[in-house]
């Protein structure tokens, strides 16, 4: 049994609390994806997951998104060694606290793991919740579901929907491309959001434990029935 509330609308999504605790879902069609944190999203050739543009390369403002050389931080870092070497490393707003800001290993990759973005203008609001926060999503035109995590803060005024290459390949997608939208889940999709459920610390995290602490806090406030289907 549902017990939505709407709260408040973001660029025309309608939001719902769900619980007392806080949580909300919010549906759309919108799908972008997202290949930042993964070790091989950009680089000098732009042979990349993504294009370079998308990141800000060459021409603007691409430290937010590609690491800084710390020898020369007028250009991107590109990784040393390894089966991604001379590819830039690119970041998430998600990340840990000890690895060095030169390791792909510090960041959330978008290829192996389910997360969401937030825009900017979205992660300001009161009430959304911070990066780390957990989820789970559901295809409501193909049923297939999967656990998230808050990972990346997009552009402020970017609509909701961008997600990772791994949660869109979870929820039907077949071989999501980040250059052109391609492959991309279709029909709604439903996400619902554990404001304060983030983890300490909240990075790094395995798919499988955000699989099993997104589950619960879902079961928490009754499971899917607890969700408008819609």
């Amino acid at each position: 049994m549902s017990n939505s509330v709407p709260w408040i609308t973001y660029h025309g999504v309608q939001l719902h609390h769900v619980s007392a605790n806080g949580a909300y879902c919010y549906t759309t069609s919108h799908v972008g994806i997202d290949a930042d944190g993964a070790p091989n999203a950009y680089g000098p050739s732009n042979t990349g997951l993504d294009f370079n543009a998308n990141a800000g390369y060459p021409d603007g403002s691409w430290e937010s998104v590609l690491v800084a050389d710390p020898h020369d931080r007028d250009k991107p870092y590109q990784q040393p060694d390894g089966p991604f070497r001379g590819f830039f490393v690119t970041q998430t707003s998600l990340k840990d606290n000890i690895s060095p800001d030169t390791s792909p290993a510090k960041y959330v990759d978008a290829s192996k793991i389910p997360y969401i973005v937030f825009p900017g203008d979205f992660y300001r609001l009161r009430g959304t919740g911070h990066m780390g926060d957990l989820a789970m999503v559901r295809n409501l035109s193909n049923g297939k579901t999967s656990a998230a995590i808050v990972a990346d803060q997009g552009p402020s005024s970017a609509p909701l929907g961008e997600i990772s290459i791994k949660l869109a390949s979870n929820l039907g997608g077949t071989n999501p491309n980040p250059r052109n939208g391609s492959g991309a889940p279709t029909g709604q999709i439903q996400y619902v959001l554990f404001p304060g459920s983030r983890q300490r610390p909240a990075w790094p995290l395995t798919a499988t434990q955000i699989d099993d602490l997104a589950a619960a806090a879902l079961q928490e406030i009754g499971g899917w029935s607890a969700i408008p289907d819609h």
